[in-house]
């Protein structure tokens, strides 16, 4: 099917001096968009800065992509592309009038900030949909098949989703059921990313899912869509140890004179000692003595943290300490944490007092992380491969974008928290450009597939912020 548009290629015309627009013809190629269905979690929702919020959801990558995809079809024959819209720009959750979720955040001039205001979207005032768009911020692979997610029963217990509640079908409608009953001729499927994202951002102390039942889960998912949807396009899961909430707060955080440096290097001499004892009963290695040796020196220094992966020497009354590394990473709400008193006036937290596990992704917990993705993503091209579906390499934009920066129109995006216009404020989403950017890589992997040319109406960096006012409507 096609709808002819006008391009941005512009001409002179040289009997009237006027510009004049080339006519561009976009088709959709072997595709079929009259009734697309998006499935995933948070960022195909399209959560940013730490919310879902109106102005968010208007930008999230599926809506971005329906919007160019309806000029490739003839328009009466299209359902559109419908998102079940919070009721303000505050973000947050209200369940019988109390607040269970926060309002989004916001650039204050010094870093992200909480809104200041009160959230009016009430999950027990649903509607039912059908929604095109079934992100859901929260989901892991397996919640997609899950009957009762969106139970509002369950939301009190954590057996079910708020978002999920406010747009289900049914009190007992799966995920994967909303979809399949919209009868999809498109779907695009972006799962998984939760299942090693809660992991890496709690520091490692949520469970990581077992590749198993990775396998299991999105094999469903993908099997049940490709009986009823005719094409599609699969997302793979990004490297979450290269998002910003990991990579902002550096590993060496704390600032010394040489006075403090001195007095806490004797405060720790006894436990530097202890780990010399451990050595000569040949209890530890002396690669990992040095390893955990605590010395602080005038200037930056790395934080101090507890390490589950140490050699127990808790019968020696030592504990699992050391100071952190560049291979590990420290998560970003510890940046509000290290430096502040535990308590007594020599007790600061990160330096005198080691961060707990959920402060800190430890090296071993980053190589955990990174191996699990792995895994989910080769299950993902295998599958993808065998539905014969599109398929987008988001982990490589991802990797591209903080190793070198990705261009995009006259910008250049990179993983910098704040300024580097990828990721919102919340460090692990994207902003609304980010969302662009993701829209028009998606649109690309589907003309490869497809035969279609989407991306001749590809949309353009500069019509998308990367920060919202906190005085936005």
């Amino acid at each position: 099917m096609t709808l002819i548009v006008f391009n941005s290629c512009e001409e002179d015309d040289d009997e009237t001096g006027m510009m004049v627009q080339e006519m561009v013809e976009i088709t959709s190629g072997s595709a079929d968009f009259t009734r697309i269905v998006s499935l995933g979690a948070s960022i195909t929702a399209g959560f940013t800065d730490n919310a879902l919020f109106f102005a968010g959801q208007q930008n999230s990558y599926p809506n971005i992509m329906a919007g160019v995809m309806s000029q490739s079809i003839d328009n009466s024959a299209a359902t559109n592309f419908t998102q079940p819209y919070m009721d303000d720009n505050i973000g947050g959750l209200l369940f019988y009038g109390n607040q269970i979720t926060s309002p989004r955040l916001y650039f204050n001039g010094a870093g992200p900030a909480v809104l200041p205001a009160t959230p009016t979207t009430e999950i027990t005032n649903f509607t039912p949909g059908p929604y095109s768009n079934l992100g859901v911020p929260g989901a892991q692979a397996v919640h997609l098949l899950a009957p009762g997610y969106g139970n509002l029963a369950g939301v009190p217990t954590g057996l079910a989703n708020p978002y999920f509640a406010r747009m289900a079908s049914s009190p007992n409608a799966s995920l994967l059921e909303d979809a399949m009953a919209q009868a999809p001729t498109f779907v695009t499927l972006w799962s998984g990313g939760n299942d090693a994202l809660y992991y890496a951002v709690s520091g490692g102390t949520s469970e990581l899912t077992d590749p198993d039942y990775f396998d299991f889960a999105f094999g469903s998912t993908i099997g049940a869509l490709a009986q009823v949807a005719p094409g599609g396009l699969v997302a793979n899961i990004p490297d979450v140890t290269s998002i910003a909430y990991l990579n902002t707060v550096p590993y060496n955080a704390v600032p010394l004179d040489a006075g403090t440096a001195g007095a806490l290097n004797g405060g720790f001499a006894p436990y530097n000692g202890g780990l010399a004892v451990a050595q000569a009963f040949g209890l530890i290695t002396a690669e990992e003595v040095a390893a955990r040796t605590i010395t602080f020196a005038e200037g930056q220094n790395a934080v101090t943290m507890v390490d589950e992966y140490l050699t127990d020497l808790s019968a020696l009354g030592l504990p699992s300490y050391r100071q952190a590394t560049m291979n590990d990473k420290v998560v970003l709400t510890a940046a509000t944490f290290i430096g502040t008193s535990a308590g007594g006036p020599f007790d600061i937290n990160g330096v005198s007092v080691p961060l707990a596990d959920n402060w800190v992704l430890s090296s071993n917990e980053v190589m955990e992380t990174q191996t699990a993705t792995a895994a989910f993503n080769a299950t993902i091209a295998a599958l993808t491969s065998q539905y014969g579906w599109a398929f987008i390499d988001t982990n490589a934009v991802l990797n591209e974008a903080v190793t070198q920066g990705i261009q995009f129109d006259d910008y250049t995006m990179t993983g910098d928290l704040v300024f580097g216009g990828l990721f919102s404020l919340d460090g692990v989403h994207p902003t609304a450009r980010g969302n662009a950017l993701i829209a028009n890589k998606m649109m690309e992997a589907i003309d490869a597939h497809y035969g279609s040319n989407l991306s001749d109406a590809a949309v353009k960096a500069g019509d998308y912020p990367t920060n919202y006012s906190p005085t936005m409507n």
